[in-house]
């Protein structure tokens, strides 16, 4: 069989492997992108960007979380697929381009690259919604802010949920204990009121421009950093007042990004990303990811 080139890449440690989806001698089917997912048996990484035509925009790509599910947009996956396309060339530094996701067309930029080929890249991420039917939550149409979560274990839990062409779920504490996020955030997730699940970020304010975040990522599991989750943060705090400012730095176990929540709700995120190797597959590796087209 064909050996296959892959590129990986990380956002502040989200890491996310990108290939060409076209001649892929095997599918991407939820047990293939769970093997190539796996720190142990696979490459590993907590995503897969496949490189598709896009429609209405120069490029296409379908994310695919490491549980073989697939994700409407993310904030540090496209901009590691800017730093892919970067390597093959196919973009500059600079110059503007266009990626369809399943959550919408964005609009990214290489700002810079510096001495180490560490780039600085923007991404337009959409317009924020409120809107509990742009979440995908269920019960009749309705602003978010406020909403109660009942969880199975009884906490009852005031959120904001938020939708970027993918659902989120921020939950603004004093506080911050990550021992009972791990408990709480996985029942959030996948509470009854998020039908197709949903991230969960808990959040806490850190100054007049700044917000600390712990994420949980629908698919993955808990994360060093998210862009879109980010995102949401600043939105969400600049809709409850919390924050003074609409440039907002958000800070995650992995480092910060930055956000500019613009008045009509428009969203643009900023930081860094790496690319980290690029590397082959084995023909055994492409074997078994063919044999688990089928499953």
């Amino acid at each position: 069989m064909d050996r296959v080139s892959f590129f990986k890449g990380h956002g502040l440690g989200n890491d996310y492997l990108a290939l060409r989806l076209a001649g892929l001698p095997f599918s991407l089917t939820p047990p293939a992108v769970r093997l190539l997912c796996d720190r142990h048996r696979g490459v590993g990484s907590d995503g897969v960007l496949a490189l598709v035509p896009g429609d209405g925009a120069e490029f296409g790509v379908r994310i695919f979380n490491p549980d073989g599910s697939e994700a409407e947009k993310s904030g540090n996956g496209l901009r590691i697929f800017a730093a892919y396309l970067l390597e093959h060339g196919v973009v500059r530094v600079g110059t503007p381009f266009t990626v369809e996701t399943p959550g919408g067309v964005v609009t990214l930029r290489i700002l810079g690259v510096d001495d180490e080929g560490v780039l600085d890249v923007e991404a337009e991420m959409g317009t924020a919604s409120f809107r509990s039917a742009a979440v995908g939550m269920t019960g009749p149409d309705r602003d978010t802010d406020g909403e109660v979560l009942e969880l199975p274990a009884g906490d009852r839990m005031d959120v904001i949920a938020v939708s970027l062409g993918n659902p989120h779920c921020v939950v603004f504490e004093d506080e911050v204990d990550e021992v009972d996020l791990r408990r709480r955030a996985p029942q959030i997730s996948s509470h009854p009121s998020f039908p197709n699940g949903t991230n969960v970020q808990f959040a806490r304010v850190a100054g007049p421009g700044a917000v600390e975040a712990w994420v949980w990522e629908r698919g993955a599991g808990e994360t060093l950093a998210s862009g879109s989750s980010a995102c949401a943060v600043a939105a969400a705090a600049v809709r409850r007042g919390l924050v003074a400012e609409r440039e907002v730095e958000v800070r995650m176990p992995g480092g910060t990004l930055h956000v500019t929540v613009r008045e009509d709700w428009g969203l643009i995120l900023r930081g860094p990303v790496e690319g980290a190797y690029h590397g082959e597959l084995s023909r055994g590796m492409v074997r078994r990811l063919a044999e688990l087209s089928w499953r």
